[in-house]
């Protein structure tokens, strides 16, 4: 069974760096690119960041684009994503997800870590 356990939110202050964590269990974690996605409160989940599975790219949505870093560390079965220079509209519930070679869409998620940024 595939587990993704996401930990590292908290309350953080504007300008302030969080670094969440993705443990994942039950896959094939190198075959798999990671993501990292978002939802703030009434809005819809919107993309973050992801690491592809063959060769670590990364791709980042313009609003994270020099802020946020994703990472992966293969041998540990963890994607990582560090934020720096937070900012309110950082406010959300961070979510990671699986998608096996980036090939089948997103078809794994974890149960979400929440995200606060106080002025």
């Amino acid at each position: 069974q595939v587990q993704l356990v996401e930990s590292g939110g908290g309350l953080v202050q504007a300008g302030g760096s969080l670094r969440l964590s993705c443990a994942a269990s039950g896959l094939t974690f190198s075959r798999y690119t990671m993501g990292w996605f978002r939802q703030a409160p009434g809005k819809e989940r919107e993309f973050a960041a992801e690491v592809t599975w063959s060769d670590g790219r990364t791709r980042y949505a313009d609003s994270v684009k020099g802020r946020f870093t994703i990472s992966r560390d293969n041998a540990k079965n963890t994607v990582y994503l560090q934020m720096n220079s937070l900012q309110l509209e950082d406010t959300a519930v961070y979510y990671c997800a699986a998608n096996y070679q980036g090939t089948t869409g997103y078809n794994f998620w974890g149960q979400g870590t929440q995200v606060t940024v106080s002025s």
